[in-house]
């Protein structure tokens, strides 16, 4: 038999992988910051890219903020050419930004109305004729809602785990719980075993170690009370009433979406019902809806490249033009067939 012989790998030179971070890097440029007066709190707002550009106006999920939402995704190298085209302003919901005081114990946090409306002052504050809204899950509905109340001022809506209904029973008693531990200031493992389900799912947490440690260690930075303020109203939340209406002549008035939509959800969303039901709401001309393979509850991180070109691709369908992406796969006939399939479902009973 012959012997097998060693081979040295003397030229060969290894790197140990970066550990993710949320710290920022080059790409994640932000102008400036700022605290915008509003009549239901002081909103903070950060800057990203050119003032001059058309302005992408971004609202984050529970327990997030515009870095941990947003950050990765837009920093993500695809998205340069892209952002190059825009001037991105995220949103942060009172006392949930990054290094946040605690609100005053006088403080009335807004309701998810109100908090739509304070979206208005800030866009009315920043002069903006016209905006792409980007929310994820409970952004998205207050995005939606802003969308309702001032049609003429939003070009498009990109929404990442939409919901449209209030809130059910289970998930009621589960943000009750949340409430009751963070109003004492607890941080518990409910709460954190809560918020990464939330986030991710089920799926996700067995198979991206990396990205649930990192998200752990963020848990352990949150304002406990403030968070118990935006979960009571998201726990609080009204229907949006929105409808899919065929008839020619009562779609005139009824209570829907108008602007171009793009909904998102991965395959293995903890929220998948919830966005079936919206998409099934919202106008099927209006809206295309893509689920994304291989992904849980946020897309953004766990497949950025996929949802960047999907991004693209609906932006491209608005009348924006970018250069082509490089990618090892490509989406645009899976984004295509469920645009075709999904939007042909019926509306389901809230």
């Amino acid at each position: 038999m012959e012997k097998i012989a060693d081979i040295e790998l003397t030229s060969i030179d290894t790197m140990d992988p970066k550990p993710r971070s949320f710290a920022n890097n080059a790409n994640a440029i932000l102008i400036q910051e700022d605290d915008v007066e509003t009549p239901y709190g002081n909103i903070h707002v950060a800057i990203q890219g050119d003032r001059s550009k058309q302005p992408i106006l971004t609202f984050h999920d529970i327990g997030l903020n515009h870095i941990t939402c947003f950050q990765g995704f837009f920093s993500y190298a695809d998205m340069q050419p892209i952002l190059r085209n825009f001037c991105v302003y995220h949103v942060n919901a009172p006392g949930q930004d990054e290094g946040a005081l605690h609100l005053k114990p006088e403080f009335v946090f807004p309701t998810m109305d109100q908090l739509a409306e304070a979206v208005h002052h800030v866009v009315e504050h920043y002069g903006m004729k016209t905006f792409i809204g980007f929310g994820v899950g409970s952004g998205a509905n207050i995005l939606a809602r802003y969308e309702l109340n001032h049609h003429e001022r939003v070009d498009s809506l990109i929404l990442v785990n939409p919901t449209c209904s209030k809130s059910g029973w289970i998930e009621w008693g589960y943000q009750k719980m949340n409430s009751w531990y963070l109003f004492s200031g607890q941080l518990t493992n409910f709460t954190e075993e809560y918020l990464l389900w939330h986030w991710f799912g089920k799926k996700t947490r067995w198979t991206n170690h990396d990205l649930i440690h990192t998200y752990k260690e963020y848990i352990k930075t949150i304002n406990p009370q403030n968070l118990a303020l935006f979960i009571e109203t998201f726990l609080k939340r009204s229907d949006l009433g929105i409808v899919r209406e065929l008839d020619p002549m009562r779609k005139v008035s009824a209570r829907t979406i108008r602007c171009r939509s793009l909904v998102l959800v991965g395959d293995d969303s903890p929220h998948m019902s919830d966005v079936v039901d919206m998409n099934g709401r919202m106008l099927p001309e209006q809206t295309d809806f893509m689920k994304i393979a291989d992904c849980g509850g946020m897309p953004l991180e766990e497949q950025p490249g996929k949802t960047c070109e999907a991004f693209r691709l609906f932006l491209q369908g608005m009348g924006y033009g970018f250069p082509s992406l490089t990618q090892k796969h490509s989406v645009a006939a899976e984004y295509n067939q469920l645009n075709s399939l999904e939007n042909k479902l019926t509306p389901l009973t809230c």
